[in-house]
């Protein structure tokens, strides 16, 4: 979410009624984010202060996907055991890697993308045709049009790959990886390749994204910088939340699908919320 605060318990210190934030509420939880609000309350290390370049409708469609980037590829930053494996993930050096990502125009895909160029890496970005425009724009030095070739067939001794779709095909990209490399599921769940992963020398491994205002706070920087851009591919009033979610289950989604209070098309500030098939996003300074 992306919002401006109205009021704040006695001990809050960090911020301030009329502050512009933004954050991911209370994850991992279910029923308990109520972010579907006009008005919701949240712990003050779960925010941090909205990037000053962005508007409400793109900073809202950071969080979630900006935090599952970041803490996959940069920093986990919490010590929480993840139920679905043993080990505690660690995210790998980038600088001077080869890094292939697949599903790179999805909310998760596209801001993986933009980390691991930031960190130095060679991006060899997967998605549809229609992406492609949207994907080198956004610094990927290779593009693999997944509709016409295979990705597992034709791409050899990456060091990691980024699989944003995840489930049980993520094995595929097994061949692709040199021994020693690196493949994160971003949806685990289904993987069944271990043992190959294992004969290859290849890690596997995954976490559950949680809150971090701190983490927030320093993807913020690099919004405002323009290192990192946010796309939006469609929003949505707050009560047409069904059609959103039926808009994410028909997928090849460019970005983030938003949410908005009040006006479907305008934030709180009046600033347009731009869609990802008019990059780049226009912008609000102060």
């Amino acid at each position: 979410m992306s919002g401006i605060v109205e009021k704040v318990a006695d001990d809050v210190t960090a911020f301030s009624p009329g502050d512009e934030v933004f954050g991911m509420i209370r994850f991992p939880s279910f029923g308990e984010s109520l972010g579907y609000a006009e008005y919701v309350s949240a712990p003050a290390s779960d925010l941090a202060a909205k990037p000053r370049h962005l508007d409400h409708i793109h900073a809202a469609a950071v969080p979630m996907s900006g935090l599952t980037a970041w803490q996959f590829l940069i920093e986990l930053g919490h010590n929480e055991q993840n139920p679905l494996q043993s080990e505690r993930h660690s995210p790998v050096p980038l600088a001077g890697k080869s890094v292939m990502i697949n599903g790179a125009a999805g909310g998760v895909g596209h801001l993986a993308l933009q980390l691991a160029k930031h960190e130095g890496a060679r991006v060899i970005a997967v998605a549809s045709t229609r992406h492609e425009a949207f994907l080198r724009e956004l610094g990927a030095d290779e593009f693999i049009d997944y509709t016409k070739t295979k990705p597992e067939d034709d791409v050899r001794d990456i060091d990691l790959v980024v699989d944003a779709v995840g489930g049980p095909t993520s094995g595929r990209f097994l061949r692709t990886i040199r021994r020693g490399g690196a493949l994160f599921p971003i949806f685990p769940l289904g993987f069944a390749g271990h043992d190959e992963a294992a004969d290859r020398g290849v890690t596997v491994s995954a976490t559950q994204v949680r809150s971090s205002g701190d983490q927030l706070a320093k993807l913020a920087r690099l919004l405002d910088s323009g290192a990192v851009r946010v796309a939006v591919d469609s929003t949505y009033p707050l009560s047409e939340a069904a059609a959103a979610h039926e808009r994410a289950e028909a997928g090849h989604i460019q970005g983030k699908i938003v949410l908005a209070v009040g006006d479907p098309i305008a934030d709180q500030s009046g600033q347009a919320g731009v869609p990802s098939s008019q990059w780049p996003p226009r912008m609000r300074g102060h």
